[in-house]
């Protein structure tokens, strides 16, 4: 799809409202890391140096429409000016007299976090009322929160149709990446997709098997599709009422000419803990005893796993390959992802990962900087991968 950006807009004197995610970790009403607020900063700089007034709107946790003291943004202010380099002000609603007050007060270049917009009822029924009120505060709209794109809400799709909108700079690296993986990826494009269960990620695959040329497949899911072939799993986690589906799923592969990698070996132990006595053996021929648990993939399916990539163009990453939190089991995901990044320093790939647990394998394996993009949003990343149009990002089509 095609969509404004900042580069298109006359910012001049402009009271521009900004959707970005301030939904960060909070410990003893502080602000534990701020990952997502550096986030927003190229778009702030940018909007400041264009002479605009930037207006932040932003959610935190889940008030459900109502004030909820420990939900409020006022902690954020501090650690925001501090990396932005410029006092941020503060307004305690959102839509109402103190906003419209403080937004008043604006000079060009100045910055104002509002009150978190889920305070308001109307924010997450996406109410059109609510969205003229907050539209009546600016005079253009930037979207940065890629990851609350996934929800049709006021302040992600509502404003967005009252107001001139355009894509925030995170926006726009966010969309532009995964344009690179799959909307027109250099081909071919391999998938590594982990994780405990087939039946939270049912979508993803089906919609996977039908556009990869490759699709790996880790964690606790691997199992499921093992023991819909037959193979014996001991007493690794496994939905064996999901066999039906796993198999199907592995006939549309086939059909596609999708090639599914599946685990041949593995690593397994009686306990889940580090340094807990492991072994590996492979899969076939009941290898596996009965009170043993798979916890990772095994060196030969992790070296399928990297000729894979080694032929692979692009690579799509969604879930780790093991129990990668505890060792040994951390082992296959932080080689292949060692490998993929030194393929992407090396120009031979483009490398997007997202989601939660796959940033932090990335993080645990030193790989993060050098993949093309890791995106942090964990839902809509999983949504956009599904296939699914987020209305968020619909909404800035132009």
């Amino acid at each position: 799809m095609t969509f404004k950006t900042l580069h298109d807009a006359d910012l001049a004197g402009k009271r521009a409202l900004v959707r970005v995610d301030f939904n960060v970790p909070m410990q003893d009403g502080a602000v534990s890391d701020d990952t997502r607020l550096r986030a927003a900063l190229p778009t702030i700089k940018r909007l400041r140096a264009g002479g605009a007034r930037v207006i932040l709107l932003a959610h935190f946790d889940r008030p459900k429409g109502k004030r909820v003291p420990e939900m409020s943004l006022q902690p954020i202010v501090g650690p925001l000016a501090a990396l932005v380099g410029a006092p941020v002000a503060f307004a305690d609603d959102c839509a109402g007299e103190a906003a419209t007050a403080a937004i008043a007060a604006m000079q060009d270049g100045d910055v104002l976090l509002l009150e978190n917009v889920r305070y308001e009822a109307g924010e997450e029924k996406n109410d059109p009322a609510f969205a003229k009120a907050l539209a009546a505060n600016g005079d253009l709209y930037v979207n940065d929160a890629f990851s609350a794109a996934h929800r049709a809400h006021a302040s992600t799709e509502g404003l967005a149709r009252q107001l001139p909108a355009y894509a925030g700079e995170q926006m726009r690296r966010e969309l532009e990446a995964l344009e690179l993986a799959l909307g027109k990826p250099e081909r071919p494009v391999m998938g590594i997709v982990g994780g405990a269960k087939v039946s939270t990620k049912l979508d993803l695959l089906n919609n996977l098997v039908g556009q990869l040329q490759f699709l790996a497949i880790g964690g606790g899911m691997a199992n499921t599709f093992r023991y819909a072939q037959g193979y014996d799993i001991g007493a690794s986690l496994c939905e064996k009422d999901m066999a039906d589906t796993a198999r199907a799923i592995l006939e549309k592969a086939k059909a596609a000419g999708c090639r599914m990698i599946l685990p041949t070996d593995a690593v397994v132990a009686r306990e889940l803990a580090p340094g807990a006595a492991s072994r590996i053996t492979a899969l076939a021929g009941g290898a596996i005893d009965a009170d043993e648990k798979i916890f990772d993939v095994g060196p030969d399916t992790l070296a399928e796993i990297l000729a894979a990539m080694a032929e692979a163009k692009t690579l799509i990453w969604n879930g780790p390959l093991g129990v990668f939190e505890v060792q040994p089991f951390d082992k296959a995901t932080v080689e292949a992802a060692r490998e993929a990044a030194q393929r992407v320093r090396s120009g031979a790939l483009v490398a997007v990962a997202g989601g939660g647990d796959t940033v932090a394998a990335l993080n645990a394996a030193g790989a993060t900087e050098d993949f093309t993009f890791v995106s942090t949003a964990g839902g809509a990343f999983l949504e956009w991968m599904e296939g699914k149009e987020l209305p968020g990002v619909a909404a800035l089509g132009s």
